[in-house]
């Protein structure tokens, strides 16, 4: 397990004790990531601290085992191009580093893929069917015009939820990233016929969500911003929708596609979309903190609507989301978030 010690990937392990499993940790505990070591790994497993990226670390991580889960990344917008060496080299690399390692004595490969993949999502417009819009104008988002019209007559668009043979289209460098590791996966599993498992993970919330480092999703920004009995800030006007999906449920999906060695590419996701502005309300109500103010702000690279189909998931690979949204935002407003 790549990343086991980080949010996502130590609710793996949890999950992979629990049902009797052996597990290995491979983690680097980066600063960006971790400020501490973190109290809340499993004794039981063993952790190796050391980079996915040196061919004797993951040599010797590798001794032994019979799958693999490759969580480890950096994540993050990766909007400034400053960064996008080491977008580059922590998560193609290390996946390339990782895949040379494998390639001699292939095992089954778990990989930790992005919704980001899709950029925009899907949408139809009355006249042209489904559509992909382009990357919204400045000039649009300062004018608080933030739905993406259609690309052909202009007119205003539906989103409907993304199947994953949907077209892949990247904006931003963590999104390239992203779909680079599935490539690179893809090609290990044609060479070595080794079943790849590729999971395209939603908006992940839950337990052990980094308070403030780059690592923080928008659940826990707004989650910290009522700690602090202040007000969560939601950019544009709120309606943005995501599929915001449990930690617990994406550790339950990883064990299915370990156990089973499931290949494809399958969204991880609850199945049921909803807006920024909606987690934000249900947040602030868990923490009987401040409403939420909607600032009608916007960040580049951002895209408008991107929710998924579980059909796939449940029909293929065995999965449905069973965590109760609104009990999740409970529980979230009490957990202790990671330094």
């Amino acid at each position: 397990m790549t990343g086991g010690a980080g949010f996502i990937g130590s609710h793996i392990v949890d999950a992979l004790l629990e049902r009797g499993h052996d597990v290995r940790i491979l983690d680097s505990l980066l600063e960006a990531a971790h400020r501490e070591r973190p109290d809340y790994l499993d004794p039981r497993a063993e952790l190796i601290e050391g980079d996915v990226r040196d061919p004797a670390t993951i040599a010797a991580a590798l001794e032994g085992v019979t799958a693999v889960c490759h969580q480890s990344a950096m994540v993050g917008l990766g909007l400034d191009l400053g960064d996008i060496a080491d977008y580059v080299s922590h998560n193609d690399l290390a996946t390339a580093q990782l895949i040379r390692a494998l390639a001699p004595s292939p095992v089954p490969l778990v990989l930790a893929s992005s919704m980001v993949v899709y950029g925009e999502g899907r949408y139809r417009c009355s006249e042209h069917g489904v559509v992909r819009p382009g990357p919204r104008a400045a000039s649009e988002l300062d004018a608080g015009n933030f739905e993406p019209p259609c690309p052909g007559c202009g007119r205003s668009l539906v989103a409907e939820s993304v199947p994953e043979g949907a077209p892949l289209d990247p904006r931003s460098v963590y999104a390239a990233t992203k779909l680079a590791q599935e490539h690179l996966s893809a090609a290990y599993a044609r060479e070595t016929g080794a079943p790849v498992t590729a999971l395209r993970y939603h908006n992940v919330y839950g337990p052990r969500m980094p308070r403030d480092t780059p690592y923080a999703g928008v659940a826990s920004i707004f989650r910290s911003s009522l700690a602090a009995g202040k007000a969560p800030r939601v950019f544009e006007d709120g309606g943005q929708k995501r599929d915001f999906v449990h930690v617990r449920d994406v550790a339950r999906a990883n064990v299915l596609a370990l156990e089973n060695g499931t290949p494809g590419a399958f969204n991880v996701c609850s199945g049921t979309p909803r807006s920024v502005g909606d987690m934000a309300a249900a947040l602030a109500r868990a923490t009987e903190g401040p409403e939420p103010v909607i600032t009608g702000q916007w960040r580049g690279g951002d895209v408008r609507h991107v929710f998924a189909s579980a059909d796939n998931a449940r029909d293929v690979l065995g999965f449905s989301a069973v965590e109760d949204f609104e009990a999740g935002m409970r529980e979230f407003a009490a957990a202790k978030l990671r330094a």
